[in-house]
């Protein structure tokens, strides 16, 4: 089924009702690892969708999801094309917040226990979890309108945050009217909040420098102290997701072509379907913005109390907010022309290379950094959009290393099993809402980070610029 274009792509030749090839970005290596994953038949699958341009793509850390594989990246003609909640998500804009500090390991090495309890008990983690935050509907409405704005306005940092922040952290075209009432009253206690599953909150060291010259620009310095925050949109994007899926999937019966899977319920760009949907999964990436942007604050406030710091002294600024679940509108070439699209990223990262547009201006000479985390017992990298990905990928990246186990599979692999022992035999302290968090997410639940992110980086799409270690781990 897979044809080897080069040394890290994989074609699957266009097929069937496949409109457009598929091409898979992967090693030899993983490409074992992922075994009998069904990701391969649904890059396939998703070809098959009207107005997709070039190819159905996947990147690295790609592995089974709903509908669409998670780490897939697919453009769809505005006029033609369609979108599809399963390209998106349940959790519409899950991404991760960098923080650096002018902290280095050797000042909080004996603190890191402190910190670690004072940020778990300040930060509501776990299943359903609620903030200190218990908005009205009309303040609420708000929050899905200005995202990060609204947190800064409220006095949840600063403006210079929303600056490096993807998009500002205001997704434009949002409209609080195409929210559902159930998914309004499932956001309204879960703002600043972390959630369970793969969310964290991390203490972390930059351990290695690949770039140094985009390593300056992004403020990045070995052994520094960073904070990096995985969240996303909570139970209001989950509801935004499922109540347009069920919409969609009712009027699969009235499409004028053939899905081949029904998780890939869709509707055109240009129809009332279409743009209503756009406008809710908005509102919840605004409110993915809003909550990351809160969880820094507080981070910000947490670290100053327990080190006796001043902001000044501690330095925590916002390297960038990257999304990983979400569909844009945006601009890239096609057979020579540049053509506006509708980019759908599930389980993939924007990488934009120097210049661009949509590059913060503080960025505009090296590119857009590009945030991928590992296992909580890999860390992360930092890396920096390249050209490549514009022409190559519709200005996308992978946003992780990507499961090769299922939770149940990881649950039972860790059955009898002191998880957070063995995380602090290798230097790693975790903290945890549910024992059964740890569990699912063991380290060989996930492909090896260092294999995915090099892929990406030998491929041109985006290049390596920092690796960061965990020291501190906080999970749902």
């Amino acid at each position: 089924m897979l044809r080897r274009l080069d040394e890290y792509r994989w074609e699957i030749p266009k097929t069937g009702g496949m409109r457009v090839p598929g091409v898979l970005y992967a090693s030899e290596r993983l490409l074992k690892a992922m075994g009998h994953d069904e990701s391969p038949t649904q890059i396939a699958n998703v070809a098959h969708l009207p107005g997709i341009v070039k190819y159905s793509l996947a990147m690295p850390d790609v592995h089974w999801g709903y509908g669409f594989p998670i780490g897939g990246v697919a453009a769809f003609d505005m006029e033609t094309g369609v979108v599809s909640p399963g390209g998106v998500g349940y959790d519409i804009n899950c991404g991760c917040r960098l923080m650096t500090t002018k902290l280095f390991h050797e000042e909080i090495r004996d603190r890191i226990p402190d910190l670690l309890t004072a940020l778990f008990h300040r930060i509501p983690s776990g299943v359903g979890s609620k903030g200190a935050l218990k908005l009205a509907a009309k303040e609420e409405k708000q929050v899905l309108a200005e995202g990060a704005a609204w947190a800064v306005r409220h006095g949840f940092g600063t403006p210079a945050d929303l600056e490096t922040t993807e998009d500002g952290g205001t997704m434009r075209g949002a409209d609080p009217d195409k929210v559902s009432n159930r998914a309004i009253e499932r956001g309204r206690e879960q703002l600043g909040t972390l959630g369970s599953g793969n969310h964290f909150l991390e203490i972390e060291i930059v351990e290695e420098i690949f770039d140094a010259k985009a390593a300056v620009a992004f403020g990045l310095v070995k052994n520094q102290v960073a904070v990096m925050i995985h969240s996303g949109s909570r139970g209001l994007g989950y509801q935004i997701c499922d109540d347009y899926l069920a919409k969609m999937v009712k009027n699969i019966p009235n499409l004028d072509f053939h899905l081949p899977d029904r998780q890939l319920a869709c509707a055109y760009l240009a129809s009332q379907a279409g743009r209503d949907y756009l406008a809710a999964m908005a509102c919840a990436a605004n409110y993915a913005w809003a909550n990351r942007q809160m969880m820094m604050h507080w981070s910000r406030e947490t670290f100053a109390e327990v080190l006796h710091k001043s902001p000044n002294q501690l330095g925590m600024r916002l390297l960038y907010d990257v999304c990983h679940n979400i569909a844009k509108i945006e601009t890239f070439p096609v057979e020579g022309k540049l053509i506006e699209l509708c980019v759908h990223r599930k389980g993939a990262t924007r990488a934009l290379p120097a210049g661009h547009p949509l590059v913060p201006k503080v960025y505009a000479a090296v590119g857009q950094p590009v945030l991928i985390p590992g296992d909580m017992g890999s860390g992360s990298y930092v890396l920096v959009g390249m050209e490549k990905a514009v022409q190559d990928t519709f200005g996308s990246a992978c946003h992780g290393a990507g499961r090769v186990m299922s939770r149940t599979q990881a649950l039972k692999a860790s059955r009898g099993r002191a998880i957070a022992q063995e995380m602090s035999d290798r230097g790693v302290l975790v903290m945890a809402t549910g024992r059964a968090t740890l569990a699912e997410e063991i380290p060989e639940a996930y492909k090896k980070l260092d294999d995915v992110v090099e892929i990406v980086h030998q491929a041109g799409i985006a290049r390596k610029v920092a690796r960061l270690r965990p020291v501190a781990c906080i999970k749902g």
